[in-house]
């Protein structure tokens, strides 16, 4: 392993995990909850799901760099599959909502692990499918 290797370990490994902070930030802007608020205030279905997508989505971008020729194709396929990904479940959840009323974001807030463990598989099956593609 040469310096350069190693430096370049951590250029691509801080270009994921800013990446990621990016992601998971607009990602909250989308749920009918405050993540972080919701965490620090101990509800555990929260802190289920937010865990799973961001395994989820880490684990798009480890397939992502794996398979990438260089550091921006990579950070690009993380970022495509992540709005695939948004966009699958966004019509997942309404779909739940609409045919059998079951409110994930809402069951997710009131503490329904149920509905947070229902909501994050949907993101860590996504991610094995869209890894899959990459």
């Amino acid at each position: 392993m040469t310096w350069q290797n190693i430096v370049g370990m951590f250029v691509w490994t801080g270009a994921g995990a800013v990446l990621l902070g990016v992601l998971m930030a607009i990602d909250s802007l989308f749920t009918g909850y405050r993540d972080v608020a919701e965490m620090r205030n101990g509800n555990t279905a929260v802190t289920t799901r937010f865990v799973m997508k961001l395994f989820a989505q880490g684990y798009i971008l480890s397939q992502s760099i794996a398979k990438a020729n260089d550091l921006w194709q990579a950070l690009l396929a993380s970022a495509v599959s992540f709005v695939i990904l948004f966009i699958v479940e966004m019509i997942v959840r309404r779909a739940l909502k609409t045919a059998v009323g079951l409110d994930l974001d809402e069951g997710t807030r009131q503490g329904k692990v149920a509905h947070a463990l229902l909501a994050g598989s949907l993101h860590l099956v996504g991610a094995l499918i869209l890894a899959a593609c990459l």
